[in-house]
């Protein structure tokens, strides 16, 4: 972008400075902004995309310290969790879904009590009733089951 903007700037300074007609003034501009046109388009493009590849990254940067952080501790408060990565407590609820949806994670979360728990996939594909309450777990979509009753998640990977 830097170099396009240049390029208008040296055409623009010497189309006002040079001693030709209107018209070839016009054609210079126009045989200019051929060339500086993509230049400055291209540059923009860049820019976007850096900022929202660097942005990706930083999504994926709190991913993995939330996964770190849960596998780490074995279970966490989701509230202190939200405070010590620096994010609202939806974004937490939101990342957790992410990582089950990317098949990383494998744990359970009752919402209400707000406690988040690592555990072995394994474990969690052989359970038949809740682990707090005992009621009888149900398909509550792709890779999570859910207690009725009480209403905790478990995340199958």
């Amino acid at each position: 972008m830097v170099i396009g903007i240049g390029f208008a700037l040296i055409a623009l300074i010497y189309l006002a400075s040079a001693d030709i007609s209107t018209p070839a003034k016009a054609l210079g501009a126009g045989l200019g902004f051929m060339i500086v046109g993509p230049l400055i388009g291209f540059g923009f493009f860049l820019f976007t995309k850096g900022n929202a590849d660097a942005d990706r990254a930083g999504e994926m940067q709190k991913q993995r310290q939330l996964l770190d952080i849960v596998k780490s501790r074995g279970q966490v408060r989701v509230n202190e969790l939200a405070v010590e990565m620096g994010v609202p407590l939806d974004t937490v609820k939101n990342m957790v879904h992410q990582l089950v949806g990317l098949q990383v994670f494998s744990g359970y979360i009752n919402w209400d009590d707000g406690v988040l728990f690592s555990s072995d996939a394994s474990k969690l594909r052989d359970l038949k009733t809740c682990e707090k309450c005992g009621g009888n777990i149900q398909l509550a979509g792709k890779g999570v089951v859910q207690c009725p009753y009480c209403g905790t998640e478990y995340f199958l990977t």
